[in-house]
């Protein structure tokens, strides 16, 4: 069920299928806590990073400054031994700050800039009635999913044979981020003494409660369910109310003002606090405009990540919940989820599972004794709180229409290939995106792959960087006819390059978070932020036009998510036996970008490399 790790967007190789149970507190005691690399091995490796994405002189500029910062005595001994007592006192030296810096104090919207959607194949139904029984199915799939949560009986997972980090599970269901002035927050009911017993629907922009536990503690029936889901949908069949969920798509000081003023009327204040509380949120959407089967993919990612904008489903959404489950009418499915509490895999898990169930369940017409009507939540809007919905509208459309999403289904191969070549599959998928974009702009960028930390007690991500200096001298050789050089040689190094580097990341030993650990540490002990931080090389590695992550799943699905920088992709890729599912993002307003030719390029790289291995006796393999 499980596969693989992700960051702000991003991931690493699969996860084993073994699985143990376990209890959770016991298990994860018995985790090592996230080491603190050496200052001396960060700084080399800081520089030999930075080789094939900056010039010379910036490179020596740095060269320079990071001899200042690691003088013995000097500024860099001091943060490095302030970090090494941090780990000391912590469970993870790193976790509060990364969940802090990476999401609760960034401020765009959480939607497109940080929020993944994932696309489901396509369901078999194509009206409101097969939408309902296939949404009745899945939440019981949920809960079927949960009660291993509640029971402490997820199997625990593996990589490389090591023991992984079981945490992020138990933060996907009943939490939200809450909205503030400055700095968000996030809650999780599910540890409170009264964990909630209900989901969010919402059909039509409009909130309903639903209990999903009957009064002796048993979950509803699929049956039931549907029962349940009838009414509401009866009970919502126009669109008259204001869609009060597109509040949750602003950026977030405006939300975290919005969010102030709604809250003010205690209808409202109740209303937002039980879809705050609830287990997740299940949105029921309207039929989209038919598109053609090349397309759907592509428009049914732009439904999961953000709704379409305000004339389609972008106010049918919390984008704050942390889970929410997206149906279509016609058979569009999928998730969308906030990205603070948890990575990709554990969420892909949950989907891998809920997608098995709802295979197995068929619905019977069993006769269900009467229940209680789900409650409609009601909201009080103040001409001032409309004035907030109109200017949210206007923004999300905005950057609807900014949106340039891509899915493509790579169907010449998949892992197979580089597996047959014994190559990492993911490596050498990485490695095609390198060639990819330098063939596109002749240079090579910061590029950003998620490495899972969850080795490590409370661990979540480290940033895996592709672009290496093996990796550029692979794809600057491959298409020089100048360069008589063994191409395939090149390759295989670029791909060992990127290997090393994933295992340096995934046990704790990459650069990123410990710069960023540095650089908090001075901060905290109010220090002058180190130069080596102001330098414009820092600024450039941090730039990544290339924001990338692999998210395994046993589904033939594929998460999407938007580029992180205003002139840069989002790509996220689900390598499957024979064929792999792209997810390409750009922004239209960048006239350098183009997500559906970063897609062709990547095809092409695919499919060059693949020939080179072919063409090349096995010998020199």
């Amino acid at each position: 069920m499980r596969k693989k790790q992700k960051n702000p967007r991003h991931l690493v190789k699969p996860v084993s299928a073994t699985r143990v149970a376990g209890r959770y507190q016991s298990h994860q005691k018995g985790l090592p806590s996230l080491p603190v690399p050496p200052l001396q091995q960060t700084c080399e490796r800081y520089l030999t990073a930075l080789e094939p994405i900056v010039e010379p002189e910036e490179l020596n500029n740095t060269r320079k400054l990071l001899e200042e910062f690691q003088e013995a005595g000097g500024l860099g001994e001091k943060l490095q031994r302030g970090l090494e007592k941090r780990a000391g006192k912590t469970e993870n030296w790193l976790s509060a700050w990364w969940v802090q810096v990476a999401y609760l104090e960034y401020r765009l919207p959480v939607v497109v800039h940080s929020s993944p959607g994932l696309v489901l194949p396509r369901m078999n139904f194509t009206n409101k009635q097969g939408q309902i029984r296939f949404a009745a199915k899945l939440i019981a799939g949920v809960l079927d999913f949960k009660t291993m949560i509640d029971n402490e009986t997820l199997p625990v997972e593996y990589l490389g044979g090591k023991p992984l980090c079981m945490n992020q599970y138990y933060e996907v269901l009943s939490s939200c981020r809450i909205p503030g002035l400055k700095r968000d927050s996030v809650v999780n009911h599910a540890k409170s003494s009264r964990p909630p017993k209900h989901i969010t629907v919402v059909h039509n922009h409009q909130f309903f409660i639903l209990d999903i536990y009957n009064s002796d503690g048993t979950p509803l029936t699929p049956d039931q369910l549907h029962v349940q889901l009838e009414k509401i949908c009866r009970a919502s069949s126009e669109t008259s109310s204001e869609p009060v969920g597109i509040l949750t798509t602003q950026h977030r000081d405006s939300w975290g003002k919005a969010y102030q003023n709604l809250i003010k009327d205690k209808t409202n204040k109740d209303s937002v606090s039980a879809i705050q509380r609830s287990i997740f949120t299940l949105c029921l959407d309207g039929a989209t405009p038919q598109v053609s089967d090349d397309s759907y993919r592509s428009c049914a990612a732009v439904q999961m990540l953000h709704g379409g904008g305000s004339r389609w489903n972008s106010g049918n959404r919390w984008f704050d919940k942390t889970l929410q489950f997206i149906i279509g009418e016609d058979g569009t499915c999928g998730a969308n989820y906030e990205h603070a509490p948890a990575e990709g895999p554990p969420i892909v898990a949950l989907i891998d599972h809920v997608v098995e169930f709802t295979r197995k369940l068929e619905l019977g017409q069993s006769t269900t004794g009467s229940l209680p009507s789900p409650q409609k939540l009601r909201f009080n809007i103040t001409a001032e709180i409309k004035k907030d919905i109109e200017e949210a509208k206007h923004s999300m459309n905005i950057l609807a229409d900014d949106l340039n999403m891509r899915v493509e289904v790579f169907g010449h191969f998949g892992k197979n290939v580089p597996k047959a070549h014994k190559m990492s599959p993911d490596a050498f998928i990485q490695v095609a995106l390198q060639l990819a974009y330098y063939r596109m702009y002749h240079h090579c960028c910061a590029t950003y792959e998620s490495a899972s930390l969850r080795m490590f007690r409370l661990g979540r991500t480290d940033t895996i960087r592709s672009a290496s200096s093996a990796s550029a001298s692979f794809v600057k050789a491959f298409d020089d006819p100048s360069k008589q050089v063994d191409k395939v040689s090149l390759l295989e190094k670029a791909v060992k390059a990127h290997r090393t580097y994933t295992n340096m990341a995934i046990s704790g030993q990459a650069i990123d978070r410990h710069l960023l650990g540095l650089k908090m540490q001075a901060m905290e002990e109010k220090l002058s932020v180190p130069d080596v931080f102001k330098d414009a090389a820092y600024a450039k590695a941090l730039h990544y036009k290339l924001s990338t992550s692999q998210v395994p799943s046993k589904t033939d699905c594929v998460m999407c998510f938007g580029p992180v920088v205003p002139n840069g992709y989002g790509v996220c890729y689900n390598p499957m036996d024979d064929h792999i599912n792209f997810a390409v993002s750009s922004f239209n307003t960048c006239k350098e970008t183009n997500a559906a030719h970063l897609a062709q390029a990547v095809e092409e790289a695919l499919l060059d490399m693949r020939t080179l291995l072919e063409q090349t006796p096995r010998a020199k393999l």
